[in-house]
């Protein structure tokens, strides 16, 4: 076991007993939930919810009957909200490499499943790590949603983990993810500092280094959803980290083939049809794309493909092709410093 895994499962699971224990505000969500999730919320146990060290809410639209995969599920807080949206035709797997965390989830899943009218648990919960997943027998295209909550960060070879992640999603299938960024690279021996690393700020990618990771991994234009600061208010932790600048980000992105590296303008148009679950009037693609239920929107090809070719195809209209390129398409993400997300950086939308 490498040093970095030690230290996670060592804090995870013998340092922390409650979201009280954590020393900073980076594993800390402060998402807003919609009703119908915050009612799913109340009905998880407290022991589950009260080891719950997410950092956003990654918990995605319109999966009922889907096979949702929750990359670092601890005690299964978001596992256990994605096992009432997929119903009992869906599955909830989760993969978490400590065995403490996983146990709580596992000692209330029969319960669980009880609460939310299953008659079977349409839960999995697998120890290990997320670099190589097909060690769980999961399948090439094989899963709809790939989800993680503040966990990417504690893996020991993030580019393994990007191409596992695309290796198993379904053709159109999502990514959606909430984690740290960092404003810069850390020095080495500050990254690996044991508290540092089990805050997930030792493992935080620098922003410009995700977005060439993602691109060699074949991610070619990955979507800010959300972003904010995060505070350390750490003595100790602040004097490590200098200058260093972190964030929660929400992240999504698509398999999807046809992707290009920055925007085009082939004159399509997309309308939201209204359809997904809690979005009857608007739905939110990322943070510069609201579409309106019902009014046409000019897009780039990339966001045409995202409408019209992701798992959420059936929600929109997408009206022209890719016949015709009018040239570069004028779609900036909200913000203009060098910070504002990995989109942004890459010249995607």
């Amino acid at each position: 076991m490498d040093r970095v895994t030690a230290t996670v499962r060592d804090y995870y699971g013998a340092k922390l007993n409650g979201r009280e224990d954590l020393k900073t505000g980076a594993c800390c969500s402060t998402d807003h939930l919609s009703p119908r999730l915050r009612s799913i919320l109340s009905s998880i146990h407290p022991e589950v919810t009260n080891r719950f060290y997410g950092c956003g809410s990654p918990i995605p639209d319109d999966v009922e009957g889907l096979t949702v995969l929750d990359l670092g599920c601890g005690t299964g807080r978001d596992v256990f909200m994605l096992s009432a949206l997929v119903g009992e035709a869906g599955r909830s797997i989760g993969v978490d490499m400590t065995p403490e965390q996983l146990a709580v989830g596992r000692d209330h899943q029969a319960e669980q499943a009880r609460i939310f009218g299953h008659r079977i648990s349409n839960v999995s919960f697998l120890e290990g790590r997320f670099e190589d997943l097909s060690a769980f027998g999961i399948a090439d295209g094989s899963v709809d949603v790939v989800i993680s909550n503040c966990a990417l960060n504690l893996s020991v070879d993030k580019a393994k983990v990007f191409a596992e992640i695309r290796r198993v999603l379904k053709p159109g299938g999502e990514l959606l993810f909430s984690d740290v960024f960092a404003s810069r690279r850390l020095p080495a021996d500050v990254a690996t500092d044991p508290l540092l690393v089990g805050e997930c700020l030792g493992g935080a990618l620098y922003v410009e280094d995700f977005r060439r990771l993602m691109a060699a991994a074949g991610w070619l234009d990955v979507r800010l959803l959300a972003r904010r600061a995060i505070v350390l208010d750490h003595p100790y932790v602040e004097l490590l980290v200098g200058p260093t600048a972190f964030s929660s980000m929400t992240i999504r992105t698509f398999k999807l083939d046809n992707l290009e590296d920055c925007c085009e303008d082939y004159g399509q148009v997309a309308t939201y049809l209204g359809s997904v679950p809690d979005a009857p009037a608007s739905f939110i693609l990322d943070d510069h794309h609201r579409f309106i239920t019902g009014k046409p929107m000019l897009v780039c090809g990339n966001t045409a493909a995202m409408a019209g070719e992701s798992r959420l195809k059936r929600h929109f209209r997408v009206d022209g092709d890719r016949t015709t390129h009018f040239g570069r398409f004028e779609c900036s993400p909200s913000g203009s410093s060098a910070q504002a997300g990995p989109a942004q950086a890459s010249g995607c939308c």
